[in-house]
């Protein structure tokens, strides 16, 4: 049975990159992604030159309730992090330049470099707009064999008419490490494809299964190459924190914290008992499945989406009456862009639904079901609006969704 190996590929700070190659004056300083559109650049004239360039906004003096979505290395040194609201972001680095974010430009760079990857190896799991699993199993296979073959054909001569003692110089069979060794230059490929499509940076883990390449995969960030084979996964992992385990979260790793287990190594030595009588049968039994890097789950290339949604998170919260204008045009953007994001993927939807945060934090949802599937923005708006007259909208707003559900492919 051929060597089982799983790439995990992670695009670098990918929406800071892509605007770093639209803004290359911005390479080396820290870059935060994640405001409006007041803070686009704008071309100005240097008053001591005359020289035109772009002034930048930055993150001094910021207002608003926006996050960060992403930042360069050089802003997360300062602690800026994805997700880290964009006021604690101000303090930690006020002179961080703040650019607005582009998704329709992220996008497209999103399908180049899948493309790429796709080119070289095609059994590929999108997990997103920056990430990808690829199975290289068959791959490596084959061009172990093909390398074994020539090397026959090449001797071919030599083996005619061969006695028994002459018989053991024939090429050996791939061994794990040859699988290993051709699973590292296949991976130098894609990072090459991926750079040649797109000018950007990918780490990829190289590893048994998606659970333990996908930790590989941020081991040596930026620009990373990480192999852990199977006869290494028990001494690479041990030493880290639970946290770099897909699926074990801020709630779960302060619970197994509060028990004395702090790292993948302290969660593996863990009595299955103890475990199930904290965090119960199921989700026990994953964590120590998890600690002994166990995963059996396929590389699934295709699956159908359960559902599309846009939302946004206001800089101030917007009154139902008072920010009506505001409001409705907002809405109605949302419903278009989810409208635009079925038709772009060929899906029509039968259950639109929305969602609203208040000032108090308190989240509702509301959900319309229709007669006949739709992609149509101005049916999508309707369906949406009939669920905003069932919410009581006394308080100030500071989030608003839009959602498409019940998703079939169109013809």
């Amino acid at each position: 049975m051929p060597t089982r190996v799983i790439a995990h590929l992670d695009m670098d700070a990918f929406y800071a990159s892509v605007e770093l190659l639209r803004y290359p004056e911005l390479h080396g300083l820290p870059v935060v992604i994640g405001g409006g559109s007041r803070h686009q650049p704008v071309w100005e004239d240097d008053p001591a030159t005359g020289e035109r360039k772009r002034r930048f906004a930055t993150l001094r003096n910021y207002a608003g309730r926006g996050v960060v979505t992403t930042a360069t290395y050089e802003a997360r040194d300062f602690g800026v992090n994805s997700a880290m609201g964009m006021m604690k972001a101000a303090q930690l680095a006020p002179d961080a330049v703040l650019l607005p974010t582009d998704f329709d430009e992220y996008r497209k760079y999103s399908r180049l470099f899948k493309a790429a990857v796709r080119s070289i190896a095609p059994t590929v799991e999108d997990r997103g707009i920056d990430e990808i699993y690829i199975d290289l199993t068959d791959l490596v296979a084959a061009r172990l064999a093909g390398a074994r073959a020539g090397v026959e054909s090449d001797w071919a001569p030599a083996f005619a008419g061969e006695t028994d003692s002459q018989e053991s110089a024939r090429p050996e069979p791939p061994s794990e490490a040859d699988a290993w060794w051709c699973a590292r230059e296949i991976a130098r490929e894609l990072k090459a494809a991926v750079k040649d499509a797109t000018g950007l940076r990918c780490s990829i883990g190289l590893a048994p299964n998606k659970l333990i390449a996908k930790i590989a995969s941020e081991l040596d960030k930026p620009d990373g190459l990480t192999v852990v084979p199977a006869a290494e996964v028990a001494r690479r992992m041990s030493p880290l924190s639970v946290r770099k385990v897909n699926g074990v979260g801020p709630k779960s790793a302060a619970k197994l914290a509060q028990l004395g287990i702090r790292t993948i190594g302290e969660l593996a030595a863990a009595e299955p008992a103890f475990l199930r009588q904290h965090f119960g049968e199921s989700y026990s039994q994953w964590l120590t499945d998890a600690a002994h890097g166990r995963d059996e789950r396929p590389v699934v290339t295709h699956s159908e989406p359960k559902s599309m949604s846009r939302e946004t998170t206001f800089d101030r919260d917007l009154h139902a009456v008072r920010d009506k204008a505001q409001l409705s045009e907002i809405f109605t953007e949302l419903c278009v862009e989810v409208a635009h994001d079925l038709q772009r993927k060929h899906y029509a939807a039968k259950t639109i639904g929305i969602k609203l945060r208040f000032e108090d934090f308190r989240t509702v949802t509301r959900d319309n079901t229709l007669e006949v599937p739709t992609d149509d923005p101005k049916a999508i708006r309707r369906a949406a609006g009939e669920c905003l007259k069932r919410v009581d909208l006394r308080k100030r707003i500071r989030l608003l969704g839009v959602r498409a559900g019940a998703l079939s492919p169109r013809g």
